[in-house]
């Protein structure tokens, strides 16, 4: 009998009255705890998280808190420096090639085959969405366990199981734009000179002034996620224009920058991630995460292993996986804004309430809170952009690493030293 994490908490208590074992996943590692060493970016690595597995399997989560190029650079340079790698779908073209991660063996996730529509076809609801940059459907299976290369059809090897993932926008706040901004274009609008913001992390930024340049109707690009040189070029002169003529306040590499930007006022409009919207609103500042004409910019991560890894580790490491899929994981992302891999383990773990606000986009019937109980949203409140189905099936491009990227690069460096 397999119950979930909730269940079990449940039904400790009776358990221990009836002396009868409560079996749970198979296997657990209380008696000698195993730690698994988590490479990610800080914003992934969660304390609860942490507590909660450690409580339902034993297993000790030992961060590893670096910036986003950095858990490329690690995966590619020190594969032994790391159990779990928490990385993004765009980045696996640049780890692959380096032989240092090993596939996923589909018949050891017990979820496999609920993993939402996203990753494994590409679509919504069957609804196709945008693939422009890595999208992951087209990053998700390999060949074999050890290959370097992507599959092109389904295969029982995965690259990376999915933990979080999300449709990004700009964020806004109304209070102080005192105008509807319904296109990407406005980012670079002369009504918030001096107030905007652009995230200076190159292979994404990139892909934000590219929806604006597309969005003001000067170009449209072949794929915004693989650019020539000369679109390269276009992209970063319409930037460094820009830049000359005050439009920007700041460049954000870290997460609580941008919270600490918009929540002082300091901007008005911005790149922005969902939960970083959450925070600065927790705080009692009005901000938006505002839906935009042109679709969003989507992003989406997972967990991998090193192909180093092996015995008790790797058995804790596929123990992890399928508690991170199992629900309490997945509500918890929810909470924050993001949208987890198996949609209906998380439902099960959340209100109904929650799960209308947070995946239907219907009113809070009741306040909103996140996971640490602070409040997120008064009742009556919707989610901006709607549904989940809504967000996600309104993609319109991926973060993506280019063929040209070491230009690309190059070139991003030359705007922010403009």
């Amino acid at each position: 009998m397999d119950l979930s994490p909730s269940r079990r908490t449940l039904l400790k208590g009776a358990a221990a009255l009836a002396a009868t074992p409560v079996t749970g996943f198979p296997a657990v590692h209380a008696a000698e705890p195993v730690t698994l060493r988590y490479l990610g970016t800080a914003v992934s690595q969660s304390s609860d998280i942490a507590k909660k597995v450690k409580e339902d399997l034993g297993i000790i989560l030992e961060y590893i808190p670096v910036v986003t190029d950095e858990v490329t650079k690690r995966a590619v340079t020190q594969p032994n420096s790391f159990d779990l790698i928490d990385t993004e779908y765009f980045s696996l073209k640049k780890i692959l090639p380096s032989g240092n991660l090993s596939g996923l063996d589909a018949k050891r996730i017990k979820l496999a085959d609920k993993i939402t529509g996203v990753f494994t076809k590409g679509e919504v609801n069957g609804k196709k969405i945008g693939d422009q940059g890595t999208a992951p459907r087209k990053v998700f299976y390999l060949e074999g366990q050890n290959a370097k290369t992507f599959a092109s059809a389904p295969t029982e090897w995965l690259t990376l199981i999915p933990t979080t993932y999300n449709a990004d926008t700009l964020g806004i706040r109304p209070d102080l734009i005192k105008r509807p901004v319904e296109s990407w274009k406005d980012l670079l609008s002369p009504d918030f000179k001096g107030k905007a913001s652009i995230l200076n992390i190159p292979s994404i930024g990139i892909m934000d002034a590219a929806m604006v340049v597309e969005a003001s109707g000067d170009y449209t690009y072949g794929d915004k996620g693989n650019m020539t040189r000369a679109e390269i070029d276009r992209t970063i002169k319409v930037l460094i224009e820009a830049k000359r003529a005050g439009q920007f306040r700041a460049f954000w590499q870290d997460f609580n920058e941008s919270v600490n930007l918009m929540a002082s006022g300091e901007t008005v409009i911005q790149s922005m991630w969902s939960p970083a919207v959450t925070k600065v609103r927790a705080q009692g500042v009005p901000c938006v995460y505002q839906p935009l004409k042109e679709g969003y910019r989507a992003w989406a991560q997972g967990f991998g292993v090193p192909k180093t890894l092996s015995g008790k580790k790797l058995d804790a490491a596929y123990d992890f996986i399928n508690w991170f899929l199992s629900g309490w994981a997945g509500a918890y992302l929810n909470r924050q804004g993001y949208y987890s891999a198996v949609l209906e383990t998380a439902k099960e773990h959340m209100q109904p309430y929650e799960w209308a606000f947070w995946m239907e986009g219907k009113p809070a019937e009741k306040d909103i809170l996140g996971p640490d109980g602070t409040l997120i949203e008064k009742a009556g409140a919707t989610r901006d952009g709607g549904s989940f189905e809504q967000r996600m099936g309104s993609v319109a491009c991926w973060n993506a690493v280019m063929d040209e990227n070491t230009y690309m690069v190059r070139k991003w460096n030359e705007f922010i030293a403009a």
